[in-house]
């Protein structure tokens, strides 16, 4: 079993290599990464991510995942790396809302529990690019299929009939909820759109590009140096990206800005982008969404 961290979860602290999974089928499952999020005294989290780090045919969706994305495509991680990175960007927000007294649709609507709402942004966090490993182009709908068996199996591992049907539908609405102009209508769902757009860190950019490519997508890309979620000032959620140069503005205008539209969360939400090398004085230093 896996000791689950305590403290806070952050964007951006997982390895930042796109291709770190390559490799023959049994090469990456010898590196196997390990899902890890702070449970917060939340015991159906925790028994969740336990059973999510035993389950080999999970594993396997997000290799096959990479495969398409990475190796077929050229495209950025969609597999372990970055849905753990989306998890624990997603339990920060969800965290920060809730101190905040904002209400999740699954405690609005179901009268369930904030512990409750965390299954759901997590274990939609986990699921919501499984389908990649059928096909970019529709993946977002595939996951819905893919992952039905996969959420069945682990829900009844903590929930009893109708309260896992519940939590399954609005993970599948959080799924397909973060495809482009997808309209969530829950907070969890709104939550997850945003947080898929926050594994920008470092390089690791989700705007697809040719690898090796100097265009503005890879370069725009390479000017993330990190992303940070706290309590904001006027908001709950206070999300602040920091750039080496003024071409990351590419990557927080085109991503991140469409994102955050539509998500049903943006009243909630303040994004800074800063510039703080000496070199960019007399360019854009600071981008306010």
């Amino acid at each position: 079993m896996s000791r689950q961290r305590d403290e806070e979860p952050q964007a951006g602290t997982e390895p930042s290599t796109a291709t770190a999974e390559t490799g023959s089928l049994q090469q990456r499952f010898a590196r196997r990464t390990q899902i890890r999020a702070p449970v917060r005294h939340n015991p159906k989290l925790a028994t969740l991510l336990e059973r999510v780090n035993e389950d080999t045919n999970l594993y396997a969706l997000w290799v096959a995942s990479n495969v398409t994305s990475v190796d077929r495509l050229g495209m950025t991680d969609h597999g372990p790396v970055h849905v753990q990175i989306v998890m624990n960007s997603a339990l920060r927000i969800l965290r920060l809302l809730i101190a905040a007294d904002v209400q999740p649709a699954i405690v609005r609507d179901y009268g369930m529990t904030n512990e409750d709402a965390e299954v759901v942004v997590a274990l939609a966090a986990l699921l919501h690019d499984v389908g990649m490993a059928i096909h970019r182009d529709g993946h977002e709908a595939f996951s819905l299929f893919v992952a039905q068996p996969i959420l069945e199996s682990l829900l009844a591992e903590v929930y009893e009939p109708p309260a896992d049907t519940v939590v399954r539908l609005e993970v599948q609405h959080a799924i397909i909820s973060h495809r482009s102009g997808g309209s969530p209508l829950t907070l969890e769902g709104g939550i997850l759109r945003i947080a898929d757009a926050l594994d920008m860190a470092q390089g690791r950019s989700r705007i697809p590009f040719e690898a090796g490519s100097t265009s503005i997508h890879s370069v725009s890309a390479a000017a993330i140096e990190a992303v940070n979620i706290d309590a904001g000032e006027t908001t709950p959620v206070r999300i602040t990206i920091q750039m080496s140069n003024s071409a990351g503005v590419f990557q927080v205008d085109d991503l991140l800005r469409k994102k955050l539209g539509g998500s049903g969360i943006e009243k909630h939400i303040e994004v800074e982008a800063v510039i703080e090398r000496e070199h960019e004085k007399q360019l854009v230093r600071r981008v306010v969404l």
